[in-house]
Formats: structure tokens, C-alpha cells, sequence
């Protein structure tokens, strides 16, 4: 696949996933997605005969060529699963050029919020350019006021609700995140470099991975079917994640991070079954039912 040029290898990747999830390609679904000629559709056609024979055959009736019970991925066949599902529901390769739309039918639900796309795109610049921004930013421990602060933003992340930005808060003197609908105005610092002790390097909770265990709820009565439904291997679901993500995962996943899984079946299918490693992770307390472990008296002789 490497001797042919970028275009063509993504025309490639999208004929053989259009036919691997709907079983059938034409040359004008090729030609409406890339605006490509007949031509072009016809011999990439041919191409892709070629390098995965056995794959396709043509329907001369309907002029469709349709998957064969030989096939085998031979284009996106290393492609992460997340990727083909994300490709699957929001369109592959989609650009500015061509609407974004799915090959199948799908629902998803709606992100509670977008960010703006003024301000998100000034956080982008100085991610991109390690430059650092004054904001101001509506902060729920200021008592919702906006307040006025320097950060050193460094990457994006979501947390399936809503997007914010993980910096080092100048303020506070330590990294935080910051929701980006949250932040009123931004601007870039001007000749304003950040320090090495603000950068990503020296941030403990982004470096950190954290190794979750999360298993079937142990109240729950259909144990093999919720292995089942998450792939867990010898019933666990191992997950390795940054600590600076790991609370905002286990409250959209929904996992039971009470000691003795007090959550209950009903509210909870998962019980996060290696508690320690939440322990000295800020935002574990946000994992549903975590409590923090209880501080040792000192000895007293």
C-alpha cells in the first residue's frame, strides 16, 4: 500500500470499509465522497481487486460490487476497533468538504455542551505554541465570580460530558483542569514562556498510569453475562489510565468504587476491585461511592 500516494490509500481504506460494513461498494460512492472521476473511481476499483483478490465480486446486473465469503481486511486491518466504530458512527475520513454522516443508522447521546469555538480555538493555539494564557474564569470555588489567571495549558480532554483543558494554574501554584465553557476570555501571553517546572513533564497525575481492576458487580446475579458484555478476561476488565483522568472514567463508567460495593446492583454492573490505586489521586473523589482511606494516628509511646 505504501507505493501509492496518500490520497489514494485513504480511497482505498474507505472502499474496503464501506464494504466491510455495508457489503457492497459502487464506483459512485467513491466519486460523491472524494469528487473524483469515473475514471479514477474505476481504476482504484481495480486497484483494490488487485491487492485484496478474492474480496469483491461484481454484480454485472446492478453494476455493485458486494463482499464475498472470502473476505478478509487486508486496508484497515490494524485499525484500533475504537477507531472503526468511531469511523462507523460519525463517517470515514470526513473533512470540512463533505457533511459527516454515518454508513448505518445511529443514536448517540448529546454532550451536555460544546465548547465555544472562539475560545477553544485560542486554548488550541497556545497548546500548540507552549505559550501561556490569561483568563478569566468562572470558578466554582471563587463562588462562581470570575476571576483573572495565568495557566500553561497543555492538552486537551474530555470527560463525556463536557471538554476541558488540563494546565498549570500560576494562581494555585499546581495543575488543574479547567472547563473550557468556563473560561469568558483568553488571551495569549505575548512573549510569555512558560517554566520548566509548569510544563507537562512535571505534572505527576498526567504522567502517572493508573492499572484499574474492574470486575461484574459482586451483588449482581448474571455475573458471566456482564463479563460477556465488556470483553473481561478471566472476568476482569483491566484498564490502564492517566490519574489525572481516573475519576472522571470510573463516574462515566459508572463503577462501584465503595469499599465494601455498597452502590448496589441497581445503580451499578461494575465494582472497581483494586481501590488502592485510587488512593492520593485528586479527582478520585469523584468515582462513585470512593472515600478517601483514613488517615493513621500517629503512634504515641
Amino acid at each position: 500500500m505504501e507505493k501509492y500516494s496518500q490520497n489514494q490509500r485513504e480511497r482505498l481504506n474507505y472502499l474496503e470499509f464501506r464494504i466491510f460494513f455495508t457489503g457492497q461498494v459502487n464506483r459512485s460512492d467513491l466519486i460523491q465522497r472524494f469528487g473524483i472521476s469515473e475514471a479514477a473511481a474505476t481504476r482504484d476499483l481495480a486497484i483494490y481487486k488487485e491487492e485484496a483478490p478474492g474480496n469483491i465480486e461484481l454484480d454485472n446486473t446492478t453494476k455493485i460490487y458486494r463482499i464475498t465469503d472470502a473476505f478478509e481486511l487486508h486496508c484497515v486491518k490494524d485499525v484500533e476497533p475504537k477507531s472503526i466504530l468511531r469511523a462507523l458512527v460519525h463517517g470515514i475520513g470526513d473533512d470540512f468538504g463533505v457533511p459527516s454522516a454515518s454508513l448505518i443508522p445511529c443514536e448517540l447521546p448529546t454532550r451536555l455542551h460544546a465548547p465555544d469555538i472562539n475560545t477553544l480555538a485560542v486554548v488550541s493555539r497556545a497548546i500548540y505554541g507552549q505559550q501561556v494564557l490569561k483568563v478569566k474564569y468562572l470558578s466554582a470555588s471563587g463562588g462562581s465570580q470570575l476571576g483573572t489567571r495565568e495557566i500553561v495549558p497543555f492538552s486537551l480532554a474530555g470527560n463525556g460530558l463536557r471538554w476541558h483543558v488540563r494546565a498549570f494554574d500560576r494562581r494555585k501554584n499546581r495543575f488543574g483542569d479547567f472547563i473550557i465553557n468556563r473560561i469568558k476570555s483568553a488571551q495569549i501571553l505575548k512573549g510569555e514562556k512558560p517554566k520548566p517546572e509548569e510544563c507537562k513533564d512535571k505534572d505527576d497525575e498526567w504522567n502517572r498510569m493508573v492499572n484499574l481492576e474492574i470486575v461484574a458487580h459482586p451483588d449482581y446475579d448474571q455475573k458471566a453475562m456482564i463479563e460477556a458484555e465488556y470483553g473481561m478476561e478471566g472476568g476482569v476488565l483491566r484498564h490502564k489510565a492517566r490519574a489525572a483522568m481516573v475519576g472522571y472514567i470510573l463516574r462515566l463508567w459508572n463503577v462501584d468504587c465503595s469499599p465494601n460495593h455498597s452502590l448496589g446492583r441497581n445503580n451499578c454492573h461494575l465494582w472497581l476491585r483494586n481501590l488502592a490505586a485510587l488512593y492520593g489521586i485528586d479527582n478520585a473523589q469523584i468515582a462513585p461511592g470512593f472515600t478517601p482511606a483514613p488517615v493513621s494516628e500517629p503512634h504515641r509511646g
